[in-house]
């Protein structure tokens, strides 16, 4: 201990944390200094002991400590050595034991045992603080609750969990469990009625237990509903709605709650404001009472006192047979409520004198009312007729705990919150009337509500004025943050009654914790139990009392009192810390200067002679005085700036500082400021707003408008002075506490307090600039006469004959001068700091962000003022149109400052400069009304430039707005610099919020309504904004619906965006997406109509124009037509597909206003095919028609598939018809002419007659010309090869820029591979200069990965040509006679393609034509080295070749359709073949090869290659074994693409039959054809290949014509002349 002494010496342990001792309250009494090594952070008493924390976490005991092995009483402070090694964070004392709680929330217990209060079993007394585990059973495994905090009481102890639920322990009712009363508990056990609440405190008496409970907000789901039983889920209350009255009953009795005493409150019959909980309803019947016998009695009583009365003259109505039988029942129910009341002296039956009042049945009622519980009479109190209201009409449906809503909730609440929520159910009288006054009401209450009305009710609802929340609820506060202590508390009370300690209005024994009604929303904060009295301080610094006073400990009267009353303290003392003792109270106050005061309450104790203290109550002896009311402890200035004040036993403590460094007087000084503060506004809230908000003329003396207003304005001050209450409770928490900067919300949340300031700014501005303190003069009239002495108070004015307005707006900005008064405290406080500290720091911060925030509402409030004087003198009726609540006057030109520019010679303008808007108000001079028109530019949409003066102007503003430019000149220069300064501040702060004074920005996003005649007016944009005109991202909505939402420029649509269009007929939406230019659609876009039908391709001025897919239809799957081709102004015109689904036919050829005109095809899904002329949408003209079975027919039709006038038609077998023809084909034909059967002699002639086709069809140049002029115009070009070829690298940057940076505003659109292809193309290939084979090398590869993506415009032409092709040769368009137009149209894309290609690389050479360089010959002849090379594309060697470098491109993605069609077309040979196929390859290899004619001397002698000389003969039955490797290549020609690559695939195998076979000879060997023949087929056969004739066709037809006629091209004829031997192969 001595080397804690000196630890402690160099920390200020003197100053800090000092304990002073004494006993009573008489002149002489001196407190007594405990020493301690340190500073004391806690203290506790118990009747005969204390317990004391100092800093360090350790635990010192003085006093008489009989648990201990040497118990003498110590008068040194003893240490307790068992804590050591613990940090403790709190203490508790009991009567006779102690508790602490550890830093880890566990929970050490010693001394007096015997009722378990320690916890431990088996022990009467524990010696050393020993731990206490409080174990919660959680899903089998027992897990350790953490504590916060413990209280001790007689045999008891109570802890508060981390988790703010509290446990209990020890003996008697108070310990809150069910059936804990007869035995002790010595294992701690949650309290479960208070399980779901969030428990901010708690106190023991001796025999009580006290909680300080948070109420349930909106938020708390586990909330039962206002009006059922929290235990069984049954209604509380029956409403019966009888045709012209209510019969309600509370005859609810709950089967699973405890049964308590028949002394026991019911539950509260309605809830009085919305902040209340509901409390679970324990309703007993009393002995021999059935329920449904008790609910008899409420519905006789809620029918009115006469009808009791009068019972026997109505017999038949009656649930009762006579009179005595009534008189028998109450009488019964009398009787065992006297025997009850005679054991509960005190109790609340001692105040109702209603046992002499038995001569009548009203009284009889009366006694009966007051012996049940008073139940009865509570459910009459509670129906009184506004509650009643409350319940039955709809405007509180349960559950409507909610937020600050002005309505019919919060009128109630600012109505009865002083008075009607102290009057609860169980209460024998409101706290603010004496007991007269409660026995008086009571006694009227069975005649005040005979019958009432709904339709009463209804009306009485209706009437009642709106009113505003004083007091934030839920959402609004900024509890909700968890920042902020609560202020909506509740105080729950249970245990022993017999003095009135619980507060219920009673004497009972209360063994379940049940709220104290009468304390709902009084915003206790703190809660203290003394042995048999308790007191509740509330945020307002009022002391509530109740319990035992047989030594006026309650401080308000000698009598007990069974509810909370407020303790008599003299006008202007704010108790902010209070304890209980035995028989006495102390109470800690603000006084008149910073220095708290100290006051007693309750019995004179004087201390023995010194050292005559002896065991026992010697120690003790009444002095004969007790304190009628609380009385002044003249020493308390003398102790310094006390923090806490401890009583217990008949001893009083106190912890003191002193003023170090001047800090604890600012902490002191802070905290007191804000109690003061708090109570003015509370004092300003009850006295002024209430009244105020509750008058019925209120409405109209200010108008709708002003009082909504004035809603708002209260709302705002409730939520200030909540805030304020808050912070003031935490401020004085923070006294009691630690008394240091951390947990200081004023610096650590400094927003909440300059946000809440700002806001209410604005309220009371909005108020003054509406004129609505001038509006209040007569209401205030109504409630204040007129002398208002009340507002000259409060509002602290010094003006001897101001009126009540002027009152009211110095009352309104009286909380302006606090934001004052923190600003300086901090800087106090500051001044207490080294300079260079943190601390300084952070409170010098704090101190210039509220310093700041008091110029802003000085600034701010001159503003409103000029405003509402302005519009004071404002002339005309423009004062109502203009004059709005948050709008400021900035500046005006009533002194001809500013002049607009060419008006007229007798018109007036004036410009009056708004917070919001510039308002140009225009008149003529001589007229009476001299302003008749104004037009307001609201200033987010309002750009001003000065124009440069030069000698001859005058000084000049341009100002543009959307629809508008004008020019203002001003009087002088100075006069423009002023405006131009305040036009360009108050447009920065409309678009900021904040008060930066910096030139606002020419570009900005704002919205703005048009209301010029024209396209857009009465439309409405939002978005981005330069110099007066949208530009930028936006939407522009319409009135009749239509909705643009993309880019502009210049005030146009232009770029990317999105249209809707409402289709009134329809009741749907026309879409389109896709680009505009000048305000119209205009490049690629996607247009979806309301009929269902969409259109993806191009626009031009608004109009479909270009190449474009028309799909019709419901549903784009299965859509009925497709047209895919070029529009010319909305109308299908040039050459196009159309694919009519229902019809299954496939028109592809030239159209002309949306007509068929010109030459086309048409295939149909049952193989006719027409090729020929079309006028006026029919085939008319000469054509060709062939059937599926080759039937033909050429000459001339009239309509779609009708023959009218000469033709010939062709038999499959050659004969033909040649003559006049008629009729529909298929459908029976007319002819007139000569049959010819040319082949009947001669068979072996060539069929002369064979039609050819694709003479009448669109050639495939003039196909798809829009999709490439797309293209070219994309470069740059007007026609194909016109334009700059740098010029279009330019414009192919730019198309992929933008395009990249979409792509990385919205990344997940598009894949990595994509991205990296996007990165490639990036670099440029050279463009100009010769081409090498090497450049060459570099052009194939831009080339191919510029055709991989569609942000390219070769990309792009690529992926359309493909949809195009795909459209034109997949589903009705398979027909094989198309197979020629389909290879001709690739061809003609490669030679189209190459025209652009050649325009980006203009040194590229001709088709054909040779490249130039040595070193292409060494590169072509490495290139296929081996047989396991991987299959490329070969290199084209030295001739530049559209095949070469387009083919790999373009063929992969049309393959399928392509492959098709060859398919189609070689279908008969095909089938041959294989047949072929399948039945040589049947045989074994030896017997193919023999078959084959193959040389012996190439038959392999092991079915592989031989390795090592080791040589075994081939059995005659080996098959696929010969030339395997070989077979295996040439299967891989099915799985390429272009012919090129199968070529490369039969060249690779060509090589392996040469290996195989040199391998064999073990030499060089040079094939000849007619040895080299027989070995391919075999290698041809054993491949199966099943489409092999189409393969062999597609390479004929798309072989690159530079490898034609080389070694490739022989190769090519060698499988080609397989294909047919195999066809014609016969098996001997």
């Amino acid at each position: 201990m001595e080397t804690q002494r000196k630890s402690s010496g160099g920390d200020c342990g003197g100053e800090r944390g000092l304990l002073h001792a004494w006993r009573g309250y008489s002149c002489s009494v001196t407190p007594e200094r405990l020493l301690l090594p340190r500073p004391v952070l806690q203290v506790a008493l118990g009747a005969r002991h204390a317990v004391l924390l100092v800093e360090g976490g350790q635990v010192y005991s003085v006093g008489a400590l009989p648990w201990k092995q040497k118990a003498p009483e110590t008068t040194d402070p003893t240490l307790e050595g068992a804590l050591s090694g613990q940090r403790v964070l709190a203490v508790a004392a009991g009567s006779f034991h102690c508790g602490a709680v550890t830093e880890d929330g566990g929970v050490h217990m010693w001394g007096d045992n015997g009722a378990g209060q320690c916890g431990l079993s088996g022990l009467s007394s524990v010696p050393n603080p020993t731990p206490v585990a409080l174990m919660e059973p959680e899903s089998g495994s027992a897990q350790v609750v953490s504590v916060l905090e413990l209280a001790c009481g007689e045999r008891h102890t109570l802890a508060l969990s981390l988790r703010r639920e509290v446990w209990a322990w020890g003996g008697g009712c108070q310990l809150g469990l069910n059936g804990a009363a007869a035995s002790s508990v010595w294992k701690p056990r949650k309290v479960e009625q208070l399980v779901g609440r969030r428990v901010l405190q708690v106190a023991c008496g001796a025999t009580h237990s006290l909680a300080l409970v948070r109420c349930l907000g909106p938020g708390d789901a586990q909330r039962p509903p206002v009006d059922k039983c929290s235990q069984c889920n049954q209604l509380l209350y029956t409403m019966t709605d009888k045709e012209d009255h209510v019969i309600i009953s509370d005859g609810h009795c709950c089967p699973l709650g405890v049964e308590p005493s028949e002394d026991e409150p019911p539950a509260p019959a309605l809830k009085a404001s919305p902040s209340e909980p509901v409390l679970p309803s324990h309703l007993s019947e009393p002995p021999g009472v059935t329920p449904s016998d008790s609910a008899h009695t409420q519905d006789s009583l809620a029918n009115g006192g006469e009808e009791s009365c009068s019972a026997a003259s109505r017999a038949k109505g009656s649930p009762y047979p006579d009179e005595r039988a009534v008189k028998e029942y109450l009488r019964r129910l009398s009787d065992n409520s006297q025997a009850d009341a005679k054991t509960a002296a005190g109790g609340r039956h001692a105040l109702l004198p209603s046992a002499g009042l038995a001569s009548s049945t009203l009284n009889n009622l009366a006694s009966c009312a007051s012996a049940v519980g008073e139940r009865v009479a509570s459910t009459y109190e509670a129906l009184s007729l506004k509650k009643m209201m409350n319940f039955y009409l709809p405007s509180r449906p349960p559950g409507s705990e909610g937020a600050a809503e002005a309505g019919d909730l919060t009128a109630e609440r600012v109505r009865q919150e002083d008075s009607v929520q102290t009057k609860k159910s169980c209460s024998t009288g409101d706290i603010h009337e004496e007991e007269a006054e409660g026995l008086r009401r009571r006694l009227s209450l069975p005649g005040l509500l005979s019958q009432v009305s709904p339709r009463l009710l209804r009306r009485a609802g209706r009437s009642r004025i709106r009113a505003v929340a004083l007091t934030p609820l839920g959402a609004a506060v900024p509890e909700t943050k968890e920042v902020l202590p609560s202020l909506q508390t509740e105080v729950w009370s249970w245990g022993r009654g017999e003095h009135g300690q619980l507060g219920h209005g009673d004497c009972s024994d209360q063994p379940q914790p049940l709220c104290i009604k009468s304390l709902n929303n009084k915003e206790v904060v703190r809660v203290v139990a003394g042995a048999h009295h308790s007191l509740a301080l509330t945020a307002q610094c009022q002391v509530f009392s109740w319990g035992r006073n047989n030594c006026g400990q309650l401080g308000h009267m000698e009598t007990p009192s069974t509810v909370p009353r407020l303790a008599k303290m003299s006008e202007g003392i704010r108790v902010w810390d209070a304890s209980a003792g035995e028989r006495h109270s102390l109470l800690l106050a603000d006084g008149d200067c910073i220095q708290p005061i100290i006051y007693y309450s309750g019995q004179q104790v004087e201390d023995e002679e010194e050292g005559g203290a002896q065991e026992g109550e010697g120690d003790e002896r009444l002095a004969g005085g007790y304190t009628q009311q609380p009385v002044l402890l003249p020493f308390c200035m003398n102790l310094g700036y006390v923090s806490s004040v401890c009583a217990g036993g008949g001893r009083c403590m106190a912890l003191s500082d002193r003023n170090v460094m001047g800090i604890i007087a600012s902490f002191h000084e802070l905290a007191s400021t804000e109690r003061k503060f708090y109570c003015k506004l509370c004092n300003i809230k009850s006295q002024v707003i209430r009244p105020l908000l509750e008058l019925e003329s209120l409405s109209s003396a200010l108008g709708q408008a002003s009082l909504g207003v004035l809603q708002t304005l209260a709302g705002q001050f409730g939520h200030l002075c909540h805030l304020t209450g808050q912070h003031s409770a935490s401020l004085t928490s923070n006294l009691r506490r630690c008394r240091g900067l951390q947990g200081l919300l004023i610096l650590e949340h400094h927003d909440i307090f300059l946000d809440s300031y700002s806001d209410y700014c604005s309220a009371v501005g909005n108020f003054q600039v509406m004129g609505g303190f001038q509006g209040l003069t007569k209401p205030l009239l109504d409630v204040f006469g007129k002398s208002p002495e009340v507002l000259q108070r409060l509002s602290e004015s010094s003006e001897e004959n101001a009126t009540a307005p002027d009152l009211m707006v110095a009352l309104f900005y009286l909380p302006f001068r606090h934001v004052q008064e923190y600003g300086r405290l901090l800087l106090k406080l500051a001044t207490c700091f080294e300079a260079n500290s943190e601390d300084y720091r952070t409170l010098q911060d704090s101190f210039s962000k509220f310093e700041a925030l008091s110029l802003q509402l000085k600034r701010r409030r001159k503003e409103a003022e000029y405003t509402f004087h302005f519009w004071k003198s404002f002339p005309g009726k423009m004062t109502d149109s203009l004059r709005k609540p948050q709008r400021r006057l900035i500046c005006e030109s009533s002194n001809k400052a500013l002049t607009l520019q060419n008006a007229g010679r007798f018109s007036v303008n004036w410009f009056i400069l708004f917070n919001d808007a510039l308002v140009h108000a225009q008149g003529v001079a001589p007229h009476k009304n001299l302003f008749s028109t104004h037009h307001i530019f609201p200033l987010a949409t309002l750009w001003v430039e000065p124009i440069p003066e030069d000698d001859s102007s005058l000084p000049g503003l341009k100002v543009i707005t959307p629809e508008e430019t004008f020019t203002l000149l001003a009087s002088s220069p100075s006069e423009k610099s002023k405006w131009l300064r305040a036009i360009n501040q108050a447009v920065d702060q409309a678009l900021s919020g904040t008060e930066q004074k910096s030139e606002p920005p020419v570009s900005r996003t704002a919205s703005y309504t048009f209301y010029k005649e024209g396209r857009l007016k009465e439309a409405t944009y939002e978005g981005c904004w330069v110099s007066g005109k949208p530009h930028g991202s936006g939407v522009l909505k319409w009135t009749d619906g239509r909705i643009y939402t993309g880019t502009f420029k210049n005030g146009l649509e232009d770029g990317f965006g999105e249209f809707s269009a409402p289709n009134k007929n329809l009741n749907k939406n026309d879409c389109y997406q896709g680009h505009w230019r000048d305000g119209k659609m205009h490049g690629p876009g996607t247009y979806r109509y309301a009929s269902g039908e969409v259109y993806d391709g191009s626009f031009q001025d608004g109009v479909r124009h270009g190449h474009g897919m028309l799909r019709s239809g419901r549903l784009n799957t299965s859509s009925p037509s497709v047209f895919i081709g070029q529009w010319l102004q909305d109308k299908k015109t040039g050459y196009g597909v159309f694919d009519d689904i229902t019809k299954g036919e496939k028109f592809m050829g030239m159209w002309q206003d949306h007509l068929r005109q010109g030459t086309g095809v048409v295939v149909t899904q049952f193989g006719l095919y027409y090729e020929g002329a079309f006028r006026d949408n029919k085939m008319a003209g000469t054509g060709v028609l062939v059937s599926e079975d080759d039937t033909t027919y050429e000459g001339d039709f009239s309509d779609d598939w009708t023959l009218s006038g000469k033709g010939v038609l062709t038999m499959a077998n050659g004969d033909y018809l040649e003559g006049s023809f008629s009729g529909e084909w298929g459908s029976g034909l007319k002819v007139t002419g000569s049959y010819f059967k040319p082949h009947l002699f001669d068979s072996g002639k060539d069929k002369t007659r064979a039609v050819k086709l694709g003479r009448l069809c669109v050639s495939a140049e003039e196909k798809w010309q829009a999709v490439f002029q797309e293209c070219w115009s994309q470069l740059g070009c007007e026609a194909p090869g016109r334009g700059e070829h740098l010029k279009a690298w330019e414009n192919i940057a730019v198309s992929l820029s933008s395009h990249r940076q979409h792509i990385q505003d919205s990344p997940g659109l598009m894949s990595r591979s994509h991205s990296k292809t996007l990165e490639g193309l990036e670099v440029v290939p050279q463009h100009e200069g010769p081409i090498t084979v090497e450049r060459y090398d570099d052009i194939r590869t831009y080339l191919l990965n510029a055709c991989d993506t569609p942000l390219h415009p070769l990309g792009q032409l690529v992926e359309t040509l493909v949809a195009v092709y795909r459209m034109t040769y997949v589903g009705v368009g398979a027909n094989r006679r198309l197979l020629p137009l389909a290879v001709t149209e690739i061809k003609s894309y490669l030679s189209r393609i190459f025209q652009i290609v050649r325009f980006l690389f203009p040194d590229l050479p001709e088709e054909g034509a040779l490249i130039p360089d040595s070193a292409s010959s060494i590169q072509t002849k490495q290139e296929p080295s081996a047989a396991d090379a991987p299959l490329e594309s070969p290199r084209p060697g030295l001739v530049a070749s559209s095949w070469a470098l387009l083919l790999p491109v373009l063929l992969p993605r049309l393959y399928p359709p392509l492959f098709t069609l060859y398919a189609l077309e070689k279908e008969k040979e095909d089938d041959v073949y294989w047949e072929c196929v399948l039945r040589l390859n049947k045989q074994p290899d030896l017997a193919l090869l023999a078959f084959l004619g193959v040389q012996q001397k190439f038959w392999p002698i092991s079915p592989s290659v031989p390795e090592a000389g080791d040589k075994q003969l081939v059995v005659s039955s080996t098959k696929d074994s010969c030339f395997a490797s070989a077979v295996e290549t040439l299967q891989q020609i099915s799985t390429t693409f272009t012919p090129t690559d199968k070529l490369q695939v039969i060249q690779l195998t060509f090589e392996e039959i040469t290996q195989v076979v040199q391998s064999l000879l073990q030499q060089d060997f040079l094939w000849s054809m007619d040895e080299l023949f027989p070995v391919f087929l075999y290698v041809v056969l054993r491949a199966r290949i099943r489409n092999l004739g189409s393969e062999v066709s597609l390479m004929e037809d798309l072989m690159d014509p530079s490898v034609q006629h080389g070694e490739l091209g022989i190769m090519f004829t060698t499988l080609k002349a397989c294909y047919y031997q195999i066809q014609h192969e016969k098996v001997t």
